[in-house]
């Protein structure tokens, strides 16, 4: 779990993608490496998710692919069987968080509330998700949910964009952030990888330039 930690720490940023079709899987994961970003959690929304992980882990193994928006243990198996290297809940469900713990499979749960963080801090874990992040009051939230349980860190994913990332990010609560306006879905849906590439060297240059 250290290394996953290290790794995402080290990203700034982890591009959630929701994929509606499998075709888009390897363009999609070619633009984020290419790009600096060798990084995605892929929810489990749509029919094309699990495939869609297992062909980015198969022809992209350095790539650090997760699975998000997981709900259920049956989700949990299926995404690491595609070879989804962690797992993200937009909750906090104790029977899957529990499960994946069980199994050592890295895990982020969404916390929003002292009750949940208190659960996850029972378990020992060092990270949760915090979503949605701005409909919840943001990093000021993030700061006060932190203030008790000292050493607790979270991964902040709900409107978040290039333009309030940096209040993020210097906080040293916030271990990476969650985003997804360089991996739109018009922009997957129109074939506009060359574009998605772009923007990801834009958001990795500016993750350097907050965090040097």
């Amino acid at each position: 779990m250290k290394d996953i930690l290290e790794k995402v720490e080290k990203t700034g940023i982890i591009p959630v993608v929701v994929l509606n079709d499998v075709k888009d899987a390897s363009p999609l994961a070619k633009a984020l490496c290419e790009g600096g970003l060798p990084c995605a959690e892929v929810t489990f929304r749509t029919e094309a998710a699990e495939e869609s992980i297992r062909i980015m882990a198969e022809e992209y193994p350095d790539m650090f692919v997760g699975a998000g928006t997981v709900l259920t243990i049956g989700q949990v198996d299926r995404a690491v069987k595609a070879g989804a290297k962690f797992i993200v809940c937009p909750g906090f469900d104790p029977e899957v968080v529990d499960y994946c713990i069980g199994k050592d499979i890295p895990i982020f749960p969404g916390c929003v509330t002292p009750s949940e963080v208190a659960q996850a801090v029972k378990r020992g874990l060092k990270v949760v998700k915090f979503f949605p992040a701005e409909q919840f009051g943001g990093v000021s939230t993030i700061k006060a949910l932190a203030a008790p349980y000292v050493g607790m860190r979270f991964m902040p994913t709900g409107g978040i964009n290039a333009k309030n990332l940096e209040s993020y990010l210097k906080s040293d609560k916030i271990l990476a952030c969650g985003g997804s306006w360089m991996v739109k879905g018009d922009l997957i849906k129109a074939g506009k990888f060359e574009e998605i590439k772009a923007l990801t060297e834009e958001a990795v240059k500016l993750v350097y330039e907050i965090r040097r």
